[in-house]
């Protein structure tokens, strides 16, 4: 098993990358857009691979982060899920938007990745949202935090307000879901009231 590839980029596009290693061999990489976005032209790099051996074709991915290359392995656990899927998921979104993505059950974004239909997107909220916590508990923590911390925040003074309690968690449930945890609490009161 090839844990990692230490070497030159002698090439390099959006969808693999040729690293030289010290002893003269070049290996051809695939990567997403996530760690093509990190690497610089001719630069010395180590990427963390998964080799992959088809009938076919034998073919090595390539990840900046160690976080990367974990959410690739549990993606292509997913039934229906082929490494070719997990590497556009990871091109479409970051690693911070999937996870978030998985722990608060956000199936429109997930579905939102080109090719990925509802059920394959429900699939992978399933039978990932238990094993991302173990994988990867520091972001997952991070965001379940984060976005309990503001949804409480824009909650209470959307009851001060004078909301009922229940309608204002409903809305602001909505909310999140449809657009992300990214959101400030000061935008999560103001499009609360919009919709209460």
């Amino acid at each position: 098993m090839i844990t990692y590839i230490k070497g030159t980029i002698t090439e390099k596009n959006p969808a693999y990358v040729v690293v030289e290693t010290a002893g003269g061999l070049a290996y051809g990489i695939h990567i997403s857009l996530a760690t093509f976005s990190q690497l610089k032209e001719n630069e010395n790099v180590k990427l963390l691979t998964h080799y992959v051996i088809k009938e076919d074709a034998h073919q090595l991915f390539g990840f900046y982060t160690e976080e990367e290359r974990s959410l690739f392995r549990l993606l292509i656990s997913v039934n229906g899920i082929g490494v070719n899927t997990a590497r556009l998921i990871l091109s479409s979104l970051s690693t911070d938007e999937l996870i978030n993505a998985i722990a608060i059950e956000n199936i429109r974004l997930i579905q939102g990745v080109k090719g990925i239909g509802l059920k394959t997107a429900q699939r992978v909220i399933i039978e990932l949202k238990d094993k991302i916590g173990k994988t990867t508990p520091q972001n997952f923590e991070k965001f379940t935090t984060s976005y309990n911390n503001n949804k409480a925040e824009a909650l209470s003074a959307l009851m001060s307000l004078g909301f009922a309690k229940n309608s204002a968690d409903s809305a602001l449930e909505k909310i999140i879901r449809t657009e992300g945890t990214h959101l400030t609490i000061e935008e999560l009161i103001k499009k609360g009231l919009k919709v209460l």
